[in-house]
């Protein structure tokens, strides 16, 4: 299993994790849990039309925590915001649902990867493994 996997399956067991972005001078963490590992890199998907988005244009400095039952990932770098159309289609097929209001609202789902990022898997009180990612 690759490192990019092993990262992939923590946010899969975990199933629900967090975003951390900057507003202003002010931290903002907000749930998720859409994730695609597509052609070697975990893409995640928000709404262009969201704050959280515009908060990644204006500091694509941002962090990913998740616990998976065993295993806290902290998993950070630089968000890379793109336009990807495969990975928007494969995005709806797994969520039909947001594809509906998405159409529905004339909304567009933005993907973004961690460029420059580390991914650090911890237990309570020390980094077990700890991985590179530039793209």
């Amino acid at each position: 299993m690759s490192n990019i996997e092993k990262v992939n399956e923590i946010l899969n067991k975990a199933e629900t994790f967090y975003l951390a972005t900057v507003d202003g001078d002010k931290p903002k963490v907000r749930p998720l849990g859409f994730h695609l590992l597509f052609e070697d890199k975990i893409y995640f998907g928000v709404g262009t039309f969201k704050a959280v988005y515009k908060q990644l244009e204006a500091n694509p400095n941002t962090e990913i925590a998740a616990w998976d039952g065993e295993h806290f990932l902290r998993y950070y770098g630089e968000a890379i915001l793109e336009k990807n159309d495969a990975v928007v289609e494969k995005a709806y097929e797994l969520m039909p649902d947001i594809k509906e209001a998405y159409e529905a609202n004339g909304w567009e789902m933005g993907v973004f990867y961690l460029d420059n990022a580390t991914a650090e898997i911890r237990n309570m009180m020390a980094i077990e493994e700890s991985y590179e990612f530039k793209y």
